[in-house]
């Protein structure tokens, strides 16, 4: 292993930090957290304490995701979908993970601390060892329900933004926690389901495994429901106007059928699609938030 990562070439090793911190899913934090600080307030917010707290919230969140997978390295090794990850493959070595992390963290941390406010750091701080220790370290190998509670980690976000700009928790974040909160298990079982196999190799005990496929697409189903009704939160609550509204039951309408379509009649493909569709359905939900922010002065209703 000591050999084989230091005869990696540099662009190799840089590209291969690049893949612990998971840039493809941190970046949809981050987009949640941004989405957070500009619905905290009437306007843009500060453009200098918005681009810091992105920053910081998104070093933290790379930070996280670098001990995932160095907790996770070995059982990485044994699933098709995370065989090829810098530390199976032996292109860094587990410290050189750590460093990373300890690095990225703690920059994170510091900018929050400079640039924001210490909320948003205890918050972050927080967010942090839910996701990196609570939940890899001892939800997920422990009980079908992993992601369900530890899902209250990847559901933060759109808190911190909030929290950055204002320097306090009110309602209308934790709507938003709790739509992210509700699309968290539908989303990561509709992937479960499909790759079991490699869950299985990997001595995961998730939902489909210990329960059963059918009651994983009954509970996914379930979840789909009470996030549709959750996301009307922010019009009840005034965040949010008839654009979002509009965009919203476009988005529930195609997420709830596939949700639904997965319970008749489950396959594969059908759970593969649902997958890619809840990243469709939250990213189109925030986007609907943001335009129905900025546009608003501009609609004649």
């Amino acid at each position: 292993m000591h050999t084989l990562a230091i005869s990696v070439p540099l662009g190799q090793r840089l590209a291969a930090f690049a893949d612990l911190c998971k840039l493809r899913v941190n970046s949809l934090i981050v987009f949640t957290a941004m989405i957070g600080m500009l619905l905290a307030q009437a306007g843009l917010p500060p453009l200098g304490r918005f681009l810091a707290a992105s920053l910081g919230i998104g070093l933290v969140a790379c930070a996280a995701a670098a001990i995932n997978c160095l907790v996770e390295r070995t059982v990485d090794a044994r699933m098709r979908r995370t065989a090829g990850r810098p530390l199976p493959q032996g292109m860094l070595k587990p410290g050189e993970a750590l460093a990373l992390a300890l690095l990225l963290g703690g920059l994170g941390l510091a900018c929050l601390h400079l640039w924001a406010n210490d909320l948003t750091l205890w918050l972050t701080l927080a967010t942090f060892l839910g996701y990196a220790l609570i939940y890899t370290v001892i939800l997920k190998p422990a009980t079908p329900m992993n992601i369900v509670i530890g899902g209250a980690s990847g559901a933060m976000p759109p808190v911190l933004g909030w929290a950055a700009m204002t320097g306090q928790v009110a309602a209308e974040p934790l709507a938003l926690f709790l739509i992210v909160f509700l699309w968290t298990p539908p989303h990561f079982w509709s992937l479960a389901m499909a790759r079991r196999e490699d869950y299985a190799r990997a001595g995961f005990p998730m939902l489909p495994l210990t329960h059963g496929i059918r009651l994983t697409c009954l509970h996914s189903l379930l979840y789909t429901l009470m996030l549709a009704a959750a996301s009307y939160l922010p019009v009840t609550l005034g965040m949010s106007g008839a654009l979002y509204g509009v965009a919203v039951s476009a988005l529930n309408a195609r997420f709830v059928a596939q949700a639904w379509r997965l319970w008749r009649a489950y396959s594969d493909a059908d759970s593969r699609a649902m997958f890619r569709g809840s990243l469709v359905y939250l990213s189109g939900l925030f986007v609907a938030l943001c335009l129905d922010r900025l546009l608003a002065p501009w609609l004649p209703f």
